[in-house]
């Protein structure tokens, strides 16, 4: 039996971005696009009418924001969960974070994520957080500092202690490939096959998946393998595109 389409809702002030993405996702199977608004207030009611799964939402909106749409959507305790993925044009912090307050499960970039998109919703509509890599630090450290809530209890003893100190780092909000390597002394090489080992045995797809699940397992390196600071500088992600959690502002949003 073919699994029901995704339904999809476009929340954005911009009618040249809707449009744009109404293009991207019509062309894409099992996605179905339920309706576009403009502002926040619409996008509540909308998606709720609609039982929409998957709400791709601005931030920056007239009337009711972004932030404040998606705090209204996720806080919902009656009728079908709805997965808000924001989506702007800034990679501010202070975006990111509100984001993350409000319950959004995603955050991408409009200039740097739109040939992840379709994957991105996929993602959010099996429950997965779906991160730009311009923000995964900012998100990476975000979730550190609040405790990353429950553990997920993952099975953690496939892993060897090599990668589960490379884990742990990534998930202390050290991304990219050379200062992983300057973190725990070893070569960009091996920090390389080191990822992909433990991304196969994870079964996921990208870095920031693996440190996003590696927060969420609270994992840590073997007693006596050296440690990493989670409140020191972070990096960039490195690898173009979206990592599966700005432009500069006066971007076109």
């Amino acid at each position: 039996m073919t699994p029901p389409r995704i339904r999809v809702l476009i929340a954005d002030d911009n009618r040249s971005v809707r449009r744009g993405l109404r293009l991207q996702l019509d062309a894409a199977s099992g996605i179905r696009v339920i309706g576009e608004v403009s502002n926040g207030a619409d996008a509540v009611t909308v998606a709720r009418h609609e039982s929409a799964d998957v709400v791709l939402m601005d931030m920056q909106m007239p009337g009711m924001t972004g932030a404040e749409a998606t705090r209204e959507l996720t806080a919902a305790t009656e009728g079908r969960p709805v997965a808000v993925i924001v989506m702007t044009s800034f990679a501010v912090d202070g975006y990111v974070t509100a984001a993350l307050d409000a319950g959004a499960v995603g955050y991408l970039l409009k200039s740097h994520d739109s040939d992840q998109l379709v994957a991105a919703i996929q993602a959010a509509a099996r429950g997965e957080a779906v991160v730009s890599s311009r923000v995964a630090g900012t998100v990476l450290r975000e979730f550190v500092r609040r405790g990353a809530a429950a553990p997920e209890r993952s099975d953690l003893s496939g892993l060897t202690a090599a990668e589960r100190r490379i884990v742990a780092t990534l998930a202390s909000g050290v991304t990219s490939n050379d200062a992983l390597a300057d973190a725990l002394h070893v070569s960009v090489h091996t920090v390389k096959s080191q990822l992909q080992s433990a991304l196969r045995k994870t079964g996921l797809s990208d870095r920031t998946q693996l440190a996003l699940w590696g927060v969420r397992n609270r994992v840590e390196a073997e007693p006596g393998e050296r440690a990493v600071d989670a409140t020191a500088g972070v990096e960039p992600a490195t690898r173009p595109g979206m990592n599966r959690c700005p432009g500069p502002p006066g971007s076109p949003r």
